[in-house]
C-alpha cells in the first residue's frame, strides 16, 4: 500500500485585500481541480475530487478573533471487486 505523507503550512500576516487574493486562487483551484501551495520552504499540489468536507469553526473571545475554514476529502483508491452476499436464514 503506498502511504505517501506530505505536509505543507504557510503562516503569514496579510492584509484583507491579500487575504482575498489568496482565497480566489483557492477557489480557482478547486474549480479546475487542482490546487497548488508553495513557499520559500517547500510546496504541495493536491487534486481534490469528488465530495468535499467543509469544516467552519468560529471563536470570538474579548478581543481575540478566529475564523477557521477546513476542507478535506480522501482519494478515491480502487477497491478490488469483491462480491456482496447477504443471508437470510440462519439454523
Amino acid at each position: 500500500m503506498d502511504t505517501e505523507k506530505t505536509t505543507f503550512r504557510h503562516e503569514s500576516l496579510q492584509s484583507i485585500k491579500g487575504l482575498q487574493e489568496i482565497l480566489k486562487s483557492i477557489t480557482k483551484g478547486l474549480a479546475k481541480g487542482v490546487l497548488s501551495f508553495s513557499d520559500e520552504d517547500g510546496e504541495i499540489h493536491l487534486t481534490p475530487k469528488g465530495l468535499l468536507n467543509l469544516k467552519v469553526t468560529v471563536r470570538k473571545e474579548d478581543s481575540h478573533h478566529r475564523l477557521d475554514i477546513r476542507i478535506s476529502w480522501q482519494d478515491a483508491r480502487p477497491q478490488g471487486k469483491k462480491q456482496l452476499q447477504v443471508g437470510h436464514d440462519r439454523k
